[in-house]
């Protein structure tokens, strides 16, 4: 991966709410008009605009970049698209991986093909998926190197869910966890941490043993925290909670990035990150998913819980000349205002237990939740 030959690409999606009520509104028509207005505002160049499974969902996703810079540029393009058309339709987007009160079984999913074909086949399990999430492409021209790496940058993705979380409410409650999301989507089936390849055609013929049992049509349905994509020469970042500010989401995006490019560097010297097991890795993937960064994550080179600022401080070390290489050194570096400021999911309580500190029941408490979340998905947009 030379500066030369490196892609990157962001997908988001994003929830429709009645910023009156905060409750999310599910029209097909809502959904439709939304996506033909910012289609008619943005052109392939920057990037696409899609429904998601939800009829209160949205999904964007940039065009091929060659820079951080330029990703987060086509980002805030679709971003503010996407809230103006919203605000044209009396709607408002918010970027969070649940809705703080949403009842998922009131909820109705997207009357496509697909999604039918989703919601069939998966039953109660698709009924709940009432989240949105953040993918971050990469690009690599070889296959076998993706594979490769596949099993390195699994050890990094807890770290980088730490910074991400948007979910800490289910149903109107507090779940206690910093990402909800994931416990959720993790019970669908082929989700998680991924399986470790010897190469491109190991995991070829193991996709095909399950296409050749008429398990699913392709590897689109492989949804592990991270995957070879089966399409576009990438590997896709699927863990992240979506970031509720832009930059935040560009910080996180920047980070992965570089960690790919340092893995690179070390191929090129004949070295790698040693591989841990998922049994390990799982540990830690708990950890940002019930406390983000709140109580440390296992490092496991020396055996014992670390403060996250400590591995933070590590993992940027590690990949400053890649930072450096890559232009995106401010943008790495703003991973630590995530740490002061706290994530989405921080705040969301804050402003959740504050309201109810000064008076408000719990309805209201959650609504001033959701108003936060209007205000913040559009801050720098």
């Amino acid at each position: 991966m030379t500066t030369d030959d490196f892609t990157i690409g962001i997908e988001e999606e994003y929830l429709l709410v009645d910023p009156a009520t905060g409750e999310l509104a599910g029209h097909t028509e809502t959904q439709e008009a939304v996506i033909a207005e910012v289609q008619d505002a943005i052109d392939e160049t920057v990037g696409a605009v899609t429904p998601e499974f939800l009829k209160a969902q949205v999904e964007v996703g940039t065009a091929v970049c060659h820079s951080i810079g330029e990703v987060a540029e086509k980002l805030v393009r679709l971003r503010g698209a996407v809230a103006r058309a919203a605000r044209n339709q009396g709607l408002a987007a918010i970027a969070a991986s649940t809705h703080p009160s949403a009842q998922w079984a009131s909820v109705q999913h997207t009357d496509k093909a697909r999604y039918n074909m989703l919601a069939n086949d998966l039953q109660g399990v698709a009924r709940r998926l009432v989240i949105c999430g953040m993918h971050v492409h990469v690009g690599f021209g070889n296959d076998d190197h993706r594979m490769d790496l596949l099993a390195q940058i699994a050890y990094f993705l807890p770290h980088l869910l730490a910074l991400s979380t948007s979910s800490p409410f289910w149903q109107g409650a507090d779940t206690g966890l910093k990402c909800y999301r994931l416990a959720v989507f993790d019970e669908l089936p082929r989700t998680g941490l991924p399986e470790r390849f010897d190469s491109w055609s190991d995991y070829e013929r193991h996709v095909q043993v399950l296409v050749d049992a008429g398990l699913l049509e392709d590897a689109s349905k492989i949804w592990w925290d991270v995957r070879a994509h089966w399409k576009f020469p990438t590997l896709e970042m699927r863990i992240p909670d979506i970031c509720t500010r832009l930059e935040d989401g560009i910080a996180v995006a920047a980070l992965y990035a570089c960690l790919l490019s340092m893995l690179q560097r070390l191929r090129r010297s004949n070295q790698r990150w040693r591989t841990y097991s998922n049994m390990l890795i799982q540990e830690n993937r708990w950890r940002a998913q019930r406390y983000g960064f709140d109580e440390g994550l296992v490092d496991f080179g020396v055996g014992r819980i670390g403060a996250f600022d400590g591995l933070l401080e590590e993992i940027l070390e590690l990949t400053a000349p890649d930072q450096e290489r890559l232009g995106c050194a401010a943008e790495c570096a703003h991973a630590r205002t995530i740490l002061e400021r706290g994530t989405s999911a921080h705040n969301q309580l804050r402003v959740y237990h504050a309201a109810l500190d000064a008076g408000a029941d719990k309805q209201a408490a959650l609504k001033s939740v959701v108003d936060w979340l209007v205000e913040e998905t559009v801050a720098g947009v």
